[in-house]
């Protein structure tokens, strides 16, 4: 049954990061789906989901992708599938060239379009995959393993029930999503179009992590005003706009950012400046697991937008706080079934599953807190999200398979 799955999932990965789908976070508060190119892979996917024989498919104007394989067995529940095809902005998402590495040789990889190396001792993983393939970008791009792996496996897991009508499972419900990296993917996300008891995001990355906590996250526009005069005639008149901006970044906490943080620790993340001497916008991203640290560091930026004002009379600071999504731990915890089904299958399989906090989060996370669908995250075999120096391994992508098809049995069982 497994025999031509590799090379399903080799195709399917190849074929799938060529199309551009680099998402857009300024348009994405307004725009679903930020980017039409989106849409490419969207209905690339609904045509290669008709071809192996599906047909209960829709698309909605949202861009989102929703499609059901019957159950093979009656009374079984309904699981969810999903998985995003945009990819990030932090580096060049379109125009990808993916390379592929048979029989890896467990030296570092050297990317053939750039002077960039992923080097082994930054990537210990490697050496899990020596003699297996691995897939990485030309080194102009990132690669889009995040989520077009994801994709990929779905896309096999379908192929695999199809043309297998003797494996027992309920009703498989396939959801393909645009925007996931913009946080803005599930705004006008069609839940009246979906019935799945419980999801799994496909949207992970080393083999055999499961993720079933993700951050809370609040996303704080900071406003600054000030007064502008003519520079040589600026003594006690003007105030800098820019200025009291990063007056403000500085006395954000050090030891509360981003690269100072690890494990469990939540932070400040000034992300974006845009600034004259007569306004300025900040963007703030604040990150925690536990809610009570978020709503901690909300009032310390209120506190910091008082100093600043005081610092600078004349001047005003105003914040706008817009929570993005919640962790997604409470709602998995009411349905335990959802990540019993995880371990038993990985126990079935003798894959040594571990878990771990996902520092960001997923559409998952917000299906589970917006609508009670428990949505764990299982991983993809990708690695250095985000970046130059992604890859991705064959041999994990057809263990996610596995494991996936495993839950989907467990799931069919009385």
């Amino acid at each position: 049954m497994f025999s031509s799955v590799k090379n399903d999932l080799k195709t399917n990965f190849l074929k799938y990061t060529v199309v551009d789908t680099m998402s857009d976070e300024k348009l994405a508060e307004t725009k679903h789906p930020s980017t039409i190119n989106q849409l490419n892979l969207i209905n690339l996917l609904k045509e290669d989901l008709e071809k192996i024989g599906l047909s209960d498919i829709s698309i909605g104007d949202e861009g989102v992708l929703i499609a059901h394989i019957p159950a093979t067995v009656e009374n079984a529940p309904c699981i969810g599938l999903m998985a995003h095809v945009d990819t990030a902005d932090d580096v060049e998402g379109n125009g990808v060239k993916p390379q592929v590495i048979e029989k890896y040789d467990g030296n570092n990889i050297k990317l053939i379009n750039a002077d960039r190396v992923i080097r082994v001792e930054d990537n210990p993983e490697l050496i899990n995959y020596i003699d297996s393939t691995i897939f990485t970008s030309d080194g102009t791009t990132l690669l889009g393993a995040d989520d077009k792996a994801g994709v990929s496996e779905i896309m096999a897991i379908a192929k695999l029930l199809v043309n297998n009508k003797d494996i027992e499972h309920g009703e498989v419900e396939i959801i393909f999503t645009c925007d996931e990296e913009t946080g803005c993917g599930m705004d006008a996300f069609p839940y009246d179009r979906i019935h799945c008891d419980y999801c799994y995001t496909i949207d992970g990355g080393t083999r055999y992590e499961i993720e079933s906590e993700c951050f809370n996250a609040c996303k704080v526009n900071i406003d600054f005003k000030g007064v502008s005069y003519h520079l040589g005639a600026a003594r006690g008149k003007m105030v800098n706009a820019l200025t009291m901006a990063t007056t403000f970044v500085n006395n954000l906490p050090q030891v509360e950012s981003p690269e100072a943080t690890d494990n469990r620790y939540g932070y400040y993340c000034p992300l974006e400046l845009n600034a004259t001497n007569d306004e300025a916008h900040l963007v703030v991203y604040l990150r925690d697991f536990e809610l009570s640290e978020i709503e901690r560091r909300e009032e310390v930026l209120k506190s910091l937008a008082l100093m600043v004002e005081q610092l600078y009379p004349g001047g005003s600071v105003s914040l706008n706080t817009k929570r993005q999504y919640y962790n997604m731990r409470e709602i998995s915890k009411k349905n335990p079934k959802v990540l019993n089904s995880i371990y038993e299958a990985g126990k079935r399989l003798k894959q040594p599953l571990f878990e771990s906090p996902i520092r960001g989060g997923t559409d998952g996370a917000r299906m589970a807190n917006e609508e009670g669908i428990p949505c764990p995250n299982i991983y993809t075999g990708g690695h250095n999200y985000h970046s130059y120096y992604e890859w991705c391994a064959l041999d994990a992508m057809e263990d996610a398979v596995k494991l996936i098809l495993e839950i989907l049995k467990i799931g069919a069982e009385k």
